[in-house]
């Protein structure tokens, strides 16, 4: 079970996007935070960070409590453009294959996520508010936000669009994975990928990422 969410308090501006891999979440997010002139943070990198480090310290992904130690343990680093972690730059590594084959394991496990939603939000209140994308930040870590979007596509584009980000990987093989990470997040028993009943539901699968930003700006008045 999530625990209680602390109030945001004054000031602090928070946006959440939420959806599946694929979905075009990063580069919306990234747009919008612009627009707004406010911070951005991929929380999704958060979780692909801790599954860096256990598999960059061989600990099993099954050994729940060594997991959620190195959740609390390790230092994370992330800005607009890299991932440090524990010293070490995993940029690129957190979206290799194997990380991301990795990741649904690490994010069902519910004391990561209690650790990584702690520092989700004191990094927006630090901040004063940010546009945060992930899985859950419009249902978990922020339900009180001021505007919460959930961007679906469909498969073959979101397919597509991973497709060219990996390209060691062909379209098949990503296919394959999406389809595998999207029942993993959806099934999990702790704060499953779903729509927030109040969130903004955006198809991306035919829009510009301007297009969609003008929306939720237009949706912000």
């Amino acid at each position: 079970m999530s625990g209680p969410t602390e109030p945001m308090g004054e000031g602090v501006r928070v946006i959440a996007i939420d959806g599946p891999a694929g979905s075009g979440k990063s580069t919306v997010a990234r747009r919008l935070a612009e627009r707004l002139g406010l911070e951005y943070l991929d929380t999704g990198a958060m979780y692909r960070s801790v599954a860096f480090a256990a598999m960059a310290r061989e600990i099993d992904l099954a050994d729940a409590e060594a997991i959620v130690e190195l959740a609390r343990t390790s230092d994370i680093q992330i800005d607009d453009t890299t991932v440090v972690v524990d010293g070490v730059d995993a940029t690129t590594q957190i979206r290799g294959p194997e990380v991301t084959r990795s990741v649904s394991t690490v994010a069902a496990i519910s004391g990561v996520r209690e650790v990584l939603r702690v520092r989700q939000r004191a990094w927006a209140v630090e901040r004063g508010g940010g546009v945060l994308e992930g899985r859950d930040i419009g249902t978990v870590v922020f339900p009180d936000a001021e505007l919460k979007v959930y961007l679906s596509a469909s498969v073959s584009v979101r397919a597509e669009r991973r497709a060219g980000e990996v390209s060691a990987l062909d379209y098949e093989t990503v296919a394959a994975d999406l389809a595998a990470r999207d029942a993993a997040d959806s099934t999990r028993q702790h704060d499953p990928l779903t729509q927030a009943p109040d969130a903004v539901h955006i198809d991306t699968t035919d829009l510009t990422v301007d297009q969609v930003v003008d929306e939720l700006i237009a949706r912000l008045g």
